[in-house]
């Protein structure tokens, strides 16, 4: 728990003032707590025994004090706590966003969306009782504890001696029930993150599993996870509700221990009634804040679980390191030097040269596997090449600052992503908006038709993944983006494929007049797509077998020749 603490303290140690705050509302709860023993004195000897009867007015409205003391202690302590809890929080979720938005591709490929979105809120939100309401109530009632031990042992040290050695009894129970309960809590923060997925396959691919009348089947793998994420959090249950029986037994037996050592201590004469009573009062009242930091320390064990993982993604290191250059200028040449690349030991690129600059259109082709996709990532630096260089206008692009690198980069890729906002603010995605330009790029992208005819135009509303879009407009529309941009390299991923022959057409007019002093890099599996590029490069098996233009590979490789014959 140590470590786990030591982890939260650059959050926590900018929240003194309302340390200070949260501080004073426990001295005042522990104090009514122990003056709610205190006054049990007076109650039994001075106004019941010697009836006094001014202890008829003054016992009631000093038990109505302490309990307003008590309540404004907790109100202090509840309120301020539960603010450093949520700000902490807050600032966690953001924290653990951000990592995981700039590590590299690699990590983000392997890992499962359900479990990257069931750390930043399910694990998330078992934290906020580790950093809102352990430390605070483990202080409160430690210190509960401590007065109500002191003042028992004020009131008769030998008594308070049978009545309170039953206490070490609690600690060995106590400490092998929260190991299991971290064992528990990691599996069940798994599990939970098993279903979470499951739920994102679900809605994500909706539309294939209505096509398929998969809904019985997809409802049946959903089940099969949600009833072994209840069983674990079951035995969770069973294991953390041991702890209240077992000190309920260990309290009932300190208790009968104090009736019937100090019922000989009143008949002997050695304590008064009211002593006897307040002694009594003190000792029941001691064995609730044990229970309590009992089960707070339970709970501690799945809040320890939520941060192991949570500072496990935090901790990790970036397989992409950042370099330190600012790319100013337009990207004028690429230069790609004896790079090889691997992935999960498989060669995807082998020796790959090629050399690009400035107004040139370079279109990638081959079989499926062959390295183009490989080939763009690294130009985006989504991975780094095991040997060789990637040059950028003659400097390694290792040392351009990523962020600066794809400033200067407009990618169109197979996959279209379409953001629930406005049209306009899809177009200018991650810039300020100017309508006169999103018009413009629309216009490039042979989507100023159909936009026109929506409702509002470019301001229409776009549903999640663009479903009030067909697929050759959602196609358009990332065109637009790319085109909005006004980047140096725009690069085409299978950018037409939902677009009939004509639309493609109209597109690749107007785009030649954009791309005209830019660097395109195209990937396509038609053939009019990438028959006017100044270069065509054939990947196979992660190496470049033939180059050169439309004509010259179909005069003089074969191989592009079998290629261009499927692709018509």
């Amino acid at each position: 728990m140590r470590a786990t603490l030591r982890r939260y303290w650059p959050y926590l140690k900018n929240y003194k003032f309302y340390y200070v705050l949260v501080f004073i509302g426990i001295i005042l709860t522990v104090s009514a707590t122990a003056a709610t023993a205190h006054i049990m004195q007076p109650l039994m000897d001075t106004m019941f025994i010697e009836r006094d009867a001014s202890m008829l007015l003054y016992i009631p409205l000093g038990l109505i004090g302490i309990y307003i003391v008590k309540s404004v202690g907790r109100y202090i302590q509840s309120v301020y706590m539960s603010y450093i809890g949520l700000h902490v929080i807050s600032l966690l979720r953001e924290r653990l966003l951000e990592k995981m938005l700039y590590l590299d591709m690699e990590f983000l490929y392997k890992n499962r969306s359900g479990d990257l979105i069931s750390r930043i809120t399910n694990d998330i939100n078992r934290i906020q009782y580790f950093v809102s309401n352990m430390l605070p109530e483990l202080f409160r009632e430690t210190l509960t504890v401590i007065a109500l031990v002191g003042y028992i042992i004020y009131l008769n040290p030998m008594l308070a001696f049978y009545s309170l050695i039953v206490i070490p009894l609690v600690i060995y129970p106590l400490i092998t029930i929260a190991k299991r309960l971290k064992k528990l809590s990691h599996r069940s923060q798994e599990k939970n993150a098993d279903v979470v997925t499951r739920l994102s396959e679900v809605f994500n691919n909706s539309e294939i599993i209505k096509a398929n009348a998969t809904e019985t089947y997809e409802l049946k793998r959903f089940s099969d996870e949600n009833w072994r994420f209840f069983n674990i959090n079951m035995k969770s249950v069973y294991t953390a509700e041991l702890v209240s029986p077992i000190l309920e037994i260990i309290a009932a037996t300190g208790l009968a221990a104090v009736i019937y050592m100090g019922g000989k201590e009143v008949y002997a004469g050695h304590m008064s009634v009211g002593e006897f009573t307040a002694f009594l009062t003190a000792v029941g009242l001691v064995f609730q804040p044990i229970r309590r930091i009992s089960s707070i320390y339970a709970k501690i064990q799945d809040a320890i679980a939520a941060s192991e993982r949570v500072f496990t993604i935090l901790d990790m290191p970036n397989g992409i390191i950042d370099g330190t250059r600012e790319l100013q200028d337009d990207i004028h040449t690429i230069v790609f030097k004896d790079v090889c690349l691997h992935y999960e030991g498989t060669t995807v690129l082998d020796r790959v040269n090629v050399t690009i600059t400035e107004g040139k259109t370079v279109a990638l082709v081959g079989d499926s596997g062959g390295g183009k996709s490989s080939f763009i990532n690294l130009i985006v630096r989504f991975y780094d090449p095991e040997s060789g260089v990637v040059s950028i206008n003659g400097a390694n692009i290792t040392t351009y600052t990523q962020h600066s690198l794809r400033e200067h980069i407009a990618m169109v890729s197979q996959r279209v992503y379409i953001l629930q906002d406005t049209l306009a603010a899809n177009v200018a995605y991650g810039h300020t908006i100017d309508e006169e330009r999103v018009i413009k790029a629309l216009e490039h992208a042979d989507a100023l038709p159909f936009v026109n005819e929506l409702g509002e135009g470019i301001h229409t509303q776009m549903e999640e993944f663009g479903s009030n879009l067909s697929g050759g407009q959602r196609q358009r529309i990332a065109i637009a983006r790319a085109i909005y941009k006004n980047a140096s390299v725009l690069i085409l991923d299978e950018a037409t494929s939902a677009l009939d022959n004509d639309s493609e057409k109209r597109i690749q007019k107007a785009l030649s007049s954009y791309t005209k002093d830019k660097i395109t890099i195209m990937i396509a599996h038609r053939l009019s797509t990438i028959e006017h590029a100044d270069e065509i490069l054939y990947f196979q098996r992660g190496k470049i077998i033939a180059r050169g233009t439309h004509q010259e590979l179909l005069e003089h490789s074969s191989e592009y020749r079998r290629l261009a014959g499927a692709m018509h």
